[in-house]
């Protein structure tokens, strides 16, 4: 007598529970065990970050050089041929340690974004036939760009001690920096993983809200140039700073490399007016795993 496969173990299992008259239900997005849950959102990160630099001569040094190029393309244009840095007012000070650093806090953000886009899809096999919590999937992406975000800040650090900076007692600020863009970005990576299991246009319409995202933030133009040339039109301004990456970038300006560029309360208007773009994260975090969550136990069946 031949021994049933997987599937067909799973089916009896369905046939049985429903005979019983017990309700069925499918993986979840998260387990019981917290500790299980994160063991195995560590291997999956783990195992991606082997196969990525798998048989690479340079390894690591790959990872490091991808926001180093667009860096050094930006510079030169910037502050080589332009002399951003010479301009007048604190902010230009330390240019090309500013723009490192946003180009690196970006480059986390859209690495952990657009990777989970595909994350469930492209794991397809193992959620068909395996059991296990489905939101380790997006959260190991997270963990995998958050790992490459550390060595990249390591560049970021030398680069502006090499430019000038000196430590300043606000470097202390820089976990919770983090702490708010791996919040958002991880409330988009559920968002995104979870939706393109069943709209494959995800895909390409996120390409092109993550350029968006790049331009309309302080990667490039400081926020102190925008609220100038936006002075005469406060709605746009207000738009502008409801962009939560707004408030990460020109917080890490301030605290990381230039206190004399103006804070993030200060771009905003006042300290109290944070509390916009941190519910914005909050609210978009809150979504992501909602609608993950709803979607968890119907996964397998719509890939």
């Amino acid at each position: 007598m031949s021994t049933p496969s997987v599937s067909q173990s799973v089916e009896i299992q369905r046939a049985s529970l429903e005979l019983a008259g017990q309700p069925i239900h499918g993986p979840r997005a998260l387990d019981d065990s917290w500790s299980r849950f994160w063991q195995l959102a560590y291997n999956i990160a783990r195992s991606e970050l082997k196969l990525k630099f798998f048989g690479s001569a340079l390894g690591y040094v790959w990872q490091v050089m991808r926001p180093l190029l667009l860096f050094g393309v930006l510079y030169v244009f910037f502050v080589e041929v332009f002399h951003v840095d010479k301009a007048e007012g604190a902010a230009s000070r330390f240019y090309g340690a500013q723009l490192l650093g946003s180009i690196v806090l970006f480059t986390f953000f859209s690495e952990a974004a657009t990777g989970s886009v595909r994350s469930v899809v492209d794991r397809e096999n193992i959620v068909r036939k395996i059991q296990f919590p489905r939101l380790a999937i997006p959260i190991s992406v997270v963990l995998l760009a958050l790992f490459n975000l550390g060595l990249n800040l390591i560049v970021v650090m030398i680069f502006a001690l090499i430019s000038g900076v000196t430590p300043m007692i606000s470097w202390l600020e820089l976990p919770l920096i983090i702490a708010m863009v791996t919040l958002l970005v991880t409330g988009v990576a559920m968002l995104l993983s979870a939706l393109f299991v069943k709209f494959r246009d995800i895909q390409p319409i996120w390409e092109v809200i993550s350029q968006i995202l790049f331009y309309s933030s302080p990667v490039i133009i400081p926020v102190e140039t925008v609220r100038v040339k936006l002075v005469h039109h406060q709605f746009l301004y207000h738009l502008y700073t409801l962009n939560p990456l707004v408030t990460v970038f020109q917080q890490f300006r301030h605290a990381m490399i230039n206190s004399g560029t103006i804070s993030a309360g200060q771009a905003l208007g006042s300290w109290t007016a944070l509390l916009e773009p941190l519910a914005l994260v909050a609210v978009i975090f809150a979504v992501g795993f909602w609608v993950f969550n709803r979607e968890a136990p119907h996964i397998a069946e719509d890939l």
